[in-house]
């Protein structure tokens, strides 16, 4: 029998890793079919209590589907206020900057506009959505691989990509997928020499959640004064500009919505540890949010080392590594930025078990090869096992770990703490490994 040609012909193993259209295939349909087999949901279920004749019932929401563990119904709860015209910054406080909320409020309007809302409705669609983020995570991948390191490895990280765990959950669970498709289209647009377009897209990433600002250091560091100095008026004129409206207009309430991520106390850390702060960093639900000193409460124990001081150490491993002989080319630049962002994780008063999303593309265009796919697959497997595993067991001390967990949950901070500071002298070692390497 003669072999079909084109798009008919037989798969082989070389044929179907380089077929990045296949992928994208398998990325969106094994994706779309879990939404539909795991379809988010909630449903009440009634208790019975009471004496005497004087009976009464309790409902308990309970929550399955892919968003179970994940803060969707968070965010469907503070969208659902927008009904009787109470909106973020303005009549209640929201602890992340306006992007999202915009888009998950819009959102939730347009559905309405459609008829009632519900949670399955609700949800599926943010779901669909970060999905169309996550391919476009997947693409740049791709596009950052080939820059970096050529064709057969931009091959391969989109393949390792899509087949790990975080990557096809987090979606699911909160909104970091957006984030680190602002943060990849920035450093790739960067590269690429369209400085502009990145530092607007770097203004929207910030606008999401602060982290892709910390690009910044890696354009003084690696380009000419002038395109330094323009972006970085770009980043945070306009960043500044919104978050100046927003004060303007939400007053007190947008204030303390701007600061509610410093004030709370340490969270899944080692200084959190240190603090005696055994929970994790979620803040309560829609009810607390309309005081705005609640916004202040650390919900937890106060830090025993201040946050200034704990910067001292780690703004001087920064300034070290800025001010040495680096390698030149655009493998240093990402280099940088990622030491920069593992830095900043590594100082943060909490962990944040999403963050993994936003170190897997980093570790993977660094570390192209069985080493970072291990460290990727360690670093998920840590997450997974410390939330929800650990955690789901707190309920009957509120949330806190305890007891048997304490144990497990120690190592589990120390083994991810190790690896982080492991990965800044990986990183270090691989920016200065090639310092005389200049751009052809």
């Amino acid at each position: 029998m003669s072999r079909s040609a084109g798009s008919t012909s037989s798969l082989t193993a070389a044929g179907l890793l380089a077929d990045f259209r296949l992928l994208l295939y398998l990325f969106i349909g094994f994706r779309l079919v879990l939404t539909m087999v795991y379809q988010p949901y909630v449903f009440e279920v009634y208790e019975r209590s009471g004496e005497n004749g004087d009976t009464t019932y309790e409902a308990t929401v309970i929550e399955r589907g892919m968003s179970l563990f994940g803060d969707f119904r968070y965010f469907y709860d503070l969208a659902e206020l927008s009904e009787n015209g109470d909106l973020p910054y303005r009549d209640y406080w929201y602890e992340f900057p306006p992007v999202w909320s915009s888009l998950f409020i819009g959102l939730y309007s347009l559905l309405r506009a459609r008829g009632a809302v519900d949670y399955t409705g609700f949800a599926s669609a943010v779901g669909l959505i970060l999905l169309v983020f996550d391919v476009g995570n997947l693409v740049l991948l791709r596009r950052l691989g080939k820059r970096l390191h050529g064709e057969r490895t931009a091959v391969a990280l989109p393949w390792v990509y899509a087949v790990l765990a975080g990557p096809l959950i987090f979606p699911w669970w909160n909104f970091e997928t957006l984030v680190v498709f602002w943060l990849l289209l920035a450093l790739a647009l960067l590269l690429e020499g369209r400085d502009r377009r990145s530092a607007a897209v770097t203004v929207i990433g910030t606008l999401t959640k602060y982290t892709p600002v910390l690009i910044l250091p890696a354009v003084w560091r690696f380009y000419d004064r002038k395109l330094a100095v323009r972006y970085t008026l770009i980043t945070l004129l306009v960043v500044g500009l919104v978050l100046g409206a927003l004060l303007a207009w939400g007053g007190r309430m947008a204030a303390a919505s701007l600061q509610a991520q410093f004030s709370k106390a340490s969270y899944e850390s080692v200084w959190a540890l240190i603090d005696g702060n055994m929970r994790t960093g979620s803040f309560p639900g829609p009810p607390a949010h309309f005081d705005v000193d609640t916004a202040f409460e650390p919900y937890g124990n106060n830090p025993v080392i201040p946050s200034w001081l704990r910067l001292l150490p780690f703004a001087g491993l920064g300034l070290y590594i800025f001010t040495r002989k680096l390698r030149q080319d655009d493998r240093g630049v990402v280099a940088f930025f990622s030491v920069t962002v593992v830095i900043f994780f590594l100082w943060a008063q909490g962990w944040s078990p999403q963050w993994i999303l936003t170190l897997t593309p980093l570790i993977l265009l660094n570390f192209p090869t069985r080493d970072g796919v291990l460290v990727c697959l360690v670093l998920g497997m840590l997450s997974f096992v410390e939330y929800p595993l650990l955690f789901m067991r707190t309920g009957d001390t509120s949330g806190e770990i305890s007891g048997a967990l304490v144990l497990p949950y120690v190592v589990i901070i120390a083994l991810r703490t190790t690896i982080l500071i492991g990965l800044v002298a990986a990183l270090y070692q691989r920016l200065t490994r090639g310092a005389s390497y200049e751009t052809a």
